[in-house]
């Protein structure tokens, strides 16, 4: 798009009036407001002992957690292809055959017996996916370190660098790790000024389990407590325990290179693959020996650290990772250690700048341990936590790399919780919900190549299973974009997986405008859109046209069985679908008119949402709610309809809104990490501003909140961060139904604040101010030709940007 189609203007209004006065434009094609932020760092008075007290670094393909030792410094390693097993096939062909009689049992509410047979033809085989892995450890080893004192680790979230200081006889040892974009590898500064010098022994440690979950508990989150700091603390090298394939060895004088290979899992044979390369430069002696890299008496010493794997797409893995991290660190290590750093800075704010947001009077309780804050409940948190999950996102999905998945890129060992996989009936949309909003469209990119890898496995499952046209994706998927149902009839028969990934991808458009996107996106739509056209069947109570057989993800309608035909979700998912495959067949002018027509038919014919005896949001077509088992379930999959989606709102369905809070209570406020976020978000849509405050409260807590602001579930989830962070952006602002509603649910304890770099749907951008809790300011951008229809309690503008750039 040319500079002239996206030239625009902004609008401000006062706070207090209906005028709307027009702001100068600035130079630049798109305004920015420059907010100096503060306290945007993650600080510790003491070294991490456990992982969800490490800082994780990363650049969208590989990633490391930096513990901050003293005399042993851990750097946990992670490249994002790293998975068990090798490209395999996991649709059941029995599953076409069984079919009609499933479908049968399900329209006769025979449902234990439906999912019986489901359970013995419809699953996937193997049942379970593979889950993704770890790189191993690195080790610097500094024996005869002598710690006196002065110790302080941080992440400073605009530059992306994690530091650790400490004192030692004659001087200080400072530690730089960042995971560098433009270079490709894990970069380490090692300095001692003074008379202090650096001797240390650098050793890999090849992947293992992860270390058994630690859950927080009320109040204890910190280190201060006497005797809980091991400033000594080492962990065990074993050489004579490594598994058959790794090796070790000297590659040069200064540099050690592994190899390895990754693990069979659920009878797939391990088919990766890797490399590690370490290489050292600097002053003093250093020395590769066996499985050894040796510093001596050095006073600066930079690490760079490649990582590679054989994997080159879903269907091959026979790349060459020893060539790859050969290359890469023989490139990096000759290049001197500030341009690595202010080549790596750079690539970093030019995604992280676009965004500030401060949210209260909180500059005092910026200081401080970020323990101490979450335990204390620091005013400042929320906009930390927001401009946390911008930094996790571009660390784990960008350029390159896969999408962010439940740990987004980091994991400690071969069995990660629920094989850190990609969970899509909730879990990686939830990855996705800020990052349009939050300006950080380019971490798309990974999300939309998986879907366009899925689509095409997808296919393969639709056709084999179902003998449908199209593609399907049901509620897990791993690297090898696995589509098939698994773990169980009772979590894997919900074929909507694929269909909620497009509703997705398409927040992404709807905020760009980006027409490039609109074309890789139509045939991912249309596919999806096409295997419900040959899958929807009639309801036998003629209520329209219905999934089945299908689920209500993972939650009971009756005890022990899930499986039904047409729950709320998936005709919210469908609604959703089948009207942006309509828009996009119209903005790409496909020519298929029958296409087009069997899915505005389709659409209307789908059952509406439903309010059942208790008055509540039903769940299921039937109204089973206040029968089903687990009345506080986690899931709240019936409200996808509130958010993310805006089909109820309170606008144009206040009764449905209703019914839908009355779910909302019963299923409580605190739950799971992630489904509290959800929580959240959808008090937040409903214009509840205190209530979604307080569950914000409950999510940033100890309970909810590991010392690194890591989400707990527990087990840790990054999903929770980024719904964490979308519920406090739909807090501030919304922009669903065709306007942008400003602070529609402002809660009094952010009585002032400001906000800058927002992106809206419709492709505008906004930054706006507040005091006393009433709007102070507004600047607002916009494609040329386009309307932004503004709402600020009750006043509604319209503004129009012309061809022109001009508003009226």
């Amino acid at each position: 798009m040319t500079n002239a189609s996206r030239r625009i203007r902004r609008r401000t209004f006062l706070a207090g009036t209906s005028a709307c006065v027009a702001v100068r434009p600035a130079s630049s094609a798109i305004w920015q407001e420059r907010i100096s932020d503060s306290g945007l760092a993650l600080c510790y008075d003491w070294p991490a002992d456990r992982w969800v007290e490490a800082l994780p670094v990363g650049n969208g393909r590989i990633a490391a957690m930096v513990y901050g030792r003293v005399r042993q410094e851990r750097l946990q390693l992670n490249e994002g292809t790293l998975w068990a097993g090798s490209p395999y096939d996991p649709a059941n062909p029995d599953a076409l055959e069984a079919l009609p009689e499933v479908r049968r049992l399900v329209a006769e509410e025979r449902f234990k017996e439906a999912m019986d047979l489901a359970s013995r033809t419809m699953m996937a085989k193997p049942l379970s996916q593979q889950p993704y892995g770890s790189a191993g450890d690195v080790f610097l080893d500094f024996s005869d370190q002598n710690y006196t004192g002065g110790y302080h680790r941080s992440l400073d979230l605009t530059t992306a660098i994690a530091q650790t200081r400490l004192q030692v006889p004659g001087g200080v040892i400072s530690r730089e790790v960042f995971v560098s974009e433009p270079d490709q590898v894990i970069v380490v500064r090692l300095i001692a000024s003074g008379s202090a010098k650096l001797s240390c022994d650098i050793r890999y440690r090849h992947p293992k389990d992860a270390v058994a979950e630690w859950r927080p508990k009320d109040g204890i989150v910190t280190r201060e407590h006497a005797g809980l700091v091991d400033w000594d603390q080492r962990e065990d090298i074993a050489r004579d325990n490594r598994p058959s394939g790794l090796a070790v060895a000297a590659d040069g004088p200064k540099a050690l290179l592994v190899t390895g290979r990754n693990v069979e899992t659920a009878g797939i044979p391990a088919g990766l693959h890797y490399a590690v390369r370490i290489a050292a430069g600097g002053d003093g002696q250093i020395l590769a020996h066996d499985d050894v890299l040796s510093v001596r008496d050095a006073h600066v010493v930079t690490l760079v650290i490649a990582l590679a794997t054989s994997f080159v797409s879903p269907a091959r893995v026979d790349a060459d990772p020893v060539a790859a991290v050969r290359q890469t660190c023989d490139a990096a290590i000759v290049k001197r250690y500030t341009a690595l750093r202010q080549d790596h800075v750079a690539a970093h704010r030019r995604l992280f700048d676009r965004f500030s947001i401060k949210l209260g009077r909180s500059a005092a309780d910026e200081r401080g341990t970020i323990d101490r804050r979450i335990v204390r409940g620091a005013e400042s948190l929320p906009a930390l936590y927001v401009q946390y999950a911008r930094y996790l996102m571009i660390s784990s999905s960008r350029g390159t790399g896969q999408p962010a998945n439940l740990q987004g890129i980091w994991n400690e060992g071969v069995n990660p919780p629920w094989g850190s996989k990609y969970t899509i009936n909730i879990n990686t949309q939830m990855n996705y919900w800020p990052v349009a909003s939050l300006n950080l469209g380019e971490c798309y990119e990974p999300l939309i190549r998986m879907v366009e890898e899925l689509a095409l496995t997808g296919a393969h499952t639709a056709k084999v299973m179902y003998g449908a046209r199209g593609w399907v994706a049901h509620h897990n998927t791993d690297l090898w974009r696995a589509s098939a149902p698994v773990d169980g009839p009772f979590w894997g028969l919900w074929p909507m997986g694929g269909a909620w990934l497009c509703n997705a991808l398409w927040d992404y458009y709807d905020h760009s405008r980006d027409r490039v996107v609109l074309n890789r996106l139509y045939p991912l739509l249309k596919g999806a859109s096409q295997f419900f056209l040959d899958t929807l069947i009639e309801d036998p109570k003629g209520r329209g046209l219905v999934t089945s057989p299908s689920l209500s993800p993972e939650n009971a309608h009756h005890a022990d069985v899930s499986i039904c035909a047409g729950p709320a979700m998936d005709r919210q998912i469908l609604r959703d679908l089948f009207a942006r495959t309509l828009e996009a067949h119209t903005m790409v002018k496909d020519p298929d008119g029958e296409f087009y027509a069997a899915v505005a038919a389709a659409r209307a014919r789908l059952p509406e949402d439903r309010i059942g005896g208790q008055g509540q949001l039903q769940e299921w077509l039937e109204d089973w709610d206040a029968g089903a088992p687990e009345q506080n379930h986690r899931h709240v999959s019936h409200l996808y309809g509130v958010y993310p989606s805006g089909q109820i709102n309170v606008r144009d369905t206040p009764a449905l809104i209703a019914a839908a809070k009355v779910s909302l209570n019963t299923r409580g406020d605190l739950s799971t990490g992630w489904a509290t976020a959800w929580r959240l978000c959808l008090w937040a849509r409903m214009g509840e501003g205190e209530r979604a405050y307080r569950i914000l409260q409950g999510l940033l807590g100890p309970q909810r909140t590991y010392p690194n602001l890591f989400d707990a579930h527990p087990p840790f989830q990054i999903d929770g961060n980024f719904g964490g962070s979308a519920g406090i952006l739909e807090m501030i602002v919304q922009s669903w139904g065709g306007e942008v509603r400003i602070l529609p649910a402002l809660p009094k304890a952010w009585s002032e604040g400001h906000v800058a770099g927002l992106k809206l749907r419709g492709g505008g951008e906004l930054s706006l101010r507040w005091k006393n809790g009433a709007l102070t300011s507004l600047r607002l951008s916009g494609p040329a030709g386009s309307d932004i229809r503004v709402r600020y309690r009750d006043t509604l503008k319209v503004l129009h940007f012309d061809a022109h750039g001009r508003t009226s």
